[in-house]
């Protein structure tokens, strides 16, 4: 199997366009539970990622990125508003009728709004999450200009829908859950190439949460898929009773599919690279790829196989590490280097201020968020006290980064369990549980565990607070 590789130049001075400010146009790329592993130049050795691969060499690959937290709608939460879990409204995945999330309230501040305040054209492709159409949350309320995909992210499961949402249009595509219908994710990206191929006069800010590779697992069955399946020569899993209209929810070579996802995804960063370059949109672009959370484990995912939290102890639901850390790639022509690896550790909601700074935006204050550009610069980058995070499923669970400390309390309900301590310096794979040996830095972790957590009467983790 072939792959073309875009040649990876992205910034920006698009005259073209007419767009004669110094503030940067943004495009910030989101996967859907792609693992730290789960790319070539995180170590990948089953899949090919060739366009992301030479983006990454083409700027700043960060080895110690930290989602919001270790699902999505909480984990976009952090994103958008630059705090933590303890501090977001957002702490769960908790779904609406007639369909959606739980959604922001009125009263949460996002960058996106900040942003448009400031003159940016904002468009979001993908899936939202946060609140359906009408809702305090809806994408129109929250400063996205333009939302076209999927509001729900429980529908987000099928790519077969039968409808999407374009703003607050319903998109109907009725009859299209059979097997060879139209793609959604090719649907969500066309838009997005759609958008990029139109003139702007002004700076833009472009959200691509992709759905690619979340469940459920299952991609057209085009050359990419059939040389995975060669390439793996593994027995098919039997679907021959299922229903013809719920095959969407089964493929019979689910590490074949898992891997076309991940590779349709990496062909749609390089058409997106590529257009950039065509556009004339080189000069004045910063563009970053990253996941919300860590790698699935459902309906065909198997991250065992394919190694797709690098090792890291974790996936998806734990606040180990390969729940968390994430894959995360910055590129700007003139701002990075290429070819830099960046340990510092940073977290989703540092983009918050990081994207306001680029804008030359006046800085919000009560946010947990860093800005991270200067790490992005590769220079001096000043450090969090701690790092933060909460999930509020199996019990409750905590977790917190104290320099290379890291603190997990499972089952948070039992408030006098035990606090698990790691040394990611010595032990990044979270094997060695040394909290009897350190028990000033188990209390400090505590400390901060009660502190951090701010109580939200809708999403009570603690005993006391479900009262």
């Amino acid at each position: 199997m072939r792959f073309v590789i875009t040649v990876i130049i992205i910034g920006l001075t698009n005259l073209s366009f007419a767009q004669k400010t110094s503030s940067p146009n943004i495009i910030f790329i989101l996967a859907d539970d792609l693992g730290y592993g789960d790319l070539g130049c995180y170590g990948q050795q089953k899949i090919e990622t060739p366009n992301i691969d030479a983006f990454a060499k083409s700027g700043v690959r960060f080895t110690q990125f930290y989602a919001g937290t270790t699902v999505c709608a909480p984990s976009r939460c952090s994103l958008m508003m630059g705090l933590h879990t303890g501090h977001t409204p957002i702490r769960g995945n908790q779904g609406t009728k007639p369909e959606g999330q739980f959604p922001m309230p009125a009263n949460a501040n996002t960058f996106v709004m900040e942003l448009k305040k400031a003159g940016y054209t904002t468009a979001a492709f993908g899936k939202w999450g946060l609140g359906y159409i009408t809702t305090t949350g809806d994408p129109a309320k929250k400063g996205f200009d333009q939302f076209y995909g999927y509001n729900c992210q429980t529908l987000a499961h099928n790519y077969f829908p039968d409808h999407l949402w374009n703003n607050h249009d319903r998109i109907d595509l009725s009859g299209n859950l059979k097997y060879d219908s139209v793609y959604s994710a090719d649907l969500i990206h066309a838009a997005a190439i759609k958008f990029l191929e139109a003139r702007h006069n002004h700076p833009f800010f472009l959200f691509l949460p992709y759905t690619l590779p979340h469940a459920d697992v299952f991609v057209p069955h085009d050359s990419v898929y059939n040389y995975y399946v060669k390439k793996f020569n593994e027995p098919p899993v039997q679907v021959s009773t299922v229903k013809d209209e719920e095959k969407s929810h089964y493929d019979p070579y689910p590490h074949a599919a898992f891997a076309a996802m991940v590779g349709r995804l990496d062909r749609y960063v390089g058409e997106i690279l590529q257009l950039l370059k065509q556009k004339g949109l080189e000069e004045n672009t910063l563009v970053i790829f990253s996941s919300d959370n860590g790698p699935h484990r459902e309906k065909g995912g198997d991250p065992a196989f394919f190694n797709s939290n690098g090792s890291l102890n974790g996936i998806k639901r734990d606040l180990y590490e390969g729940g968390i850390r994430v894959p995360f790639i910055v590129w700007q022509k003139g701002v990075t280097h290429p070819g830099t690896v960046n340990n510092t550790p940073v977290a989703m909601w540092d983009l918050f201020p990081t994207f306001l700074q680029l804008a030359r935006v006046r800085q919000i204050e009560n946010i947990d968020g860093i800005s991270i550009l200067p790490a992005i610069k590769g220079e001096s980058q000043r450090q969090h006290e701690y790092f933060y995070w909460e999930f509020h499923e199996g019990g409750g669970k905590q977790a917190v980064r104290l320099s290379q400390w890291k603190g997990i309390k499972l089952k948070v309900s039992n408030v006098d369990g035990p606090i698990e301590l790691y040394d990611l310096k010595t032990d990044p794979k979270e094997k060695n549980n040394i909290a009897a040996a350190h028990p000033d830095v188990v209390k400090k972790i505590e400390s901060i565990m009660k502190t951090a957590h701010v109580p939200n009467k809708n999403w009570p983790l603690l005993p006391s607070e479900s009262k």
